[in-house]
């Protein structure tokens, strides 16, 4: 490298890694400081050899970390492969100029039980190469203040980040064409994932899961996620933008979320779940789910365009409970769900709760089922619908009346250009009343029904 060469490269391995705040302590080695840490090629790393440079590679990383020194590698391509990234590990690249190509291995980096590690300004490119099942092409187990950010993650042949008891932080990443999921965390310590771009995996964008239910506290936000399919199948449980299980605490907020298979955002047994500011659109089945044995959901603010469904609260038989759905635009919903899933609470629905539920300040648009469905069966308790706004719909509002359902106020809707009523009673998916609105509610001492405007 000339002289020239090396001063860019310094600068910008600087840049990266100040704009990373990975801050290193004085080298004891000796290493000058008016550098920003120790270049590869003291270990005899060369950018742009078709030789796997593993050996180098880890060499210099276990002695950089033992002496708590960034190791700066240079820009370039590099064939590794089964790093072990120790206690302090600390890596910087030249932000997309060093590139990380994975050779034949389980992963490109892994780290166990260990802290203070970083990874900034690098590209690590998988090669599609399939990765042995629950294993990642980053695979991260019971680490303490991790930080990835300002890399690039792409053609993982499985998972890109695998965690497993891990905190820190995830920010400011490109993941694209990922076989399997882009980020998996399992049983987190308050983890942020953030200012991440998600382009392409091949069943779930990001995967917040525990092993059983408890408090989790990862924050999930100010994301963009697109393109997610559904390659394994199911009725549900992948083709998700973001998919929350068993993990309570979690925030997902302010993400930028199109085109996902199934859902955008979706909780399964998931307590005090906060989904909240999302811009959401091009979502073929539920856009945003709180299901199975959750209790406390918030849903609020999010803009959703074009989904099978809108938002639904359900699963009251296992226990999901306790929600407000609010301030909320819906519109442009779907006639049709993906093939496999359940057909029985159907498609073009912009609300969908059964219990313990608030439904306040919401505007859908364009329902051709139903703007509200409130209750399935006797699964209905203690459901409240007030001042929305429903308009461009089959039915505004559907509420069961099925028996043993319980009790639903719907007051101070207004309801505009439905097609077969304004507000109607259901068992299940049948309509099995007149319109409410032009009399008979009173015959139902589950419902009270008043101040609502039809147009």
């Amino acid at each position: 490298m000339s002289k020239m060469d090396r001063r860019r490269f310094l600068m910008a391995a600087s840049a990266t890694a100040a704009a990373s705040s990975a801050i290193a302590a004085p080298s004891p080695t000796g290493a000058p400081m008016g550098t920003f840490g120790v270049e590869g090629s003291r270990y005899g790393l060369n950018p742009g050899s078709a030789e796997d440079q593993s050996r180098a590679f880890q060499r210099a990383i276990d002695e950089t970390a033992r002496n708590r020194t960034p190791l700066a590698i240079a820009p370039g391509s590099y064939r590794v492969g089964n790093l072990k990234l120790p206690a302090n590990a600390q890596i910087v690249g030249v932000r997309g100029a060093t590139k990380l190509i994975l050779s034949d291995s389980a992963s490109l980096f892994s780290v166990a039980g260990a802290e203070h590690v970083t990874l900034s300004g690098l590209v690590l490119d998988g090669q599609r190469r399939r990765l042995p099942d629950r294993r990642g092409l980053l695979h991260i187990e019971n680490v303490r203040r991790i930080k990835i950010a300002d890399c690039e993650i792409i053609g993982a042949g499985g998972t890109a980040i695998a965690c497993t008891a891990i905190d820190g932080e995830i920010v400011d990443t490109l993941i694209t064409d990922s076989a399997d999921v882009a980020i998996h965390s399992f049983d987190a310590r308050a983890l942020l994932i953030a200012r991440n771009t998600i382009a392409g995996a091949g069943n779930n964008g990001i995967q917040v899961w525990r092993g059983s239910p408890g408090d989790d506290g990862t924050i999930v936000t100010d994301n963009r996620i697109e393109a997610i399919e559904n390659r394994s199948g199911g009725s549900g449980q992948y083709g998700n933008a973001v998919n929350v299980f068993r993990a309570a605490n979690v925030a997902v907020r302010g993400n930028r979320i199109r085109n996902c298979a199934f859902t955008a955002v979706r909780g399964n047994a998931a307590s005090n779940f906060q989904i909240a500011g999302n811009s959401i659109s091009d979502v073929r089945e539920v856009a945003v789910y709180a299901e199975f044995g959750f209790e406390g959901a918030l849903v609020a603010n999010n803009t959703i365009d074009s989904a099978a469904i809108g938002v639904s609260i359900t699963n009251f038989n296992q226990g999901g409970r306790l929600a407000s759905v609010t301030g909320n635009i819906i519109r442009n919903l779907l006639t049709k769900r993906p093939a496999g899933t359940d057909p029985g609470d159907g498609a073009g629905i912009g609300i969908a709760v059964e219990a313990d539920t608030a439904v306040t300040g919401n505007v859908i648009e364009n329902a051709p089922t139903a703007g509200m469905i409130l209750g399935w069966g006797h699964h209905l308790r203690d459901v409240a619908a007030t001042g929305n706004v429903v308009r461009q719909a089959d039915i505004g509002i559907g509420v069961s009346v099925a028996t043993g359902a319980g009790t639903a106020l719907i007051a101070n809707n207004m309801i505009a250009d439905v097609k077969r009523g304004a507000i109607v009673g259901m068992d299940r998916k049948r309509i099995v009343t007149g319109d409410l609105m032009r009399g008979g509610a009173e015959r139902y001492a589950n419902l009270t029904v008043s101040g609502n405007r039809v147009r």
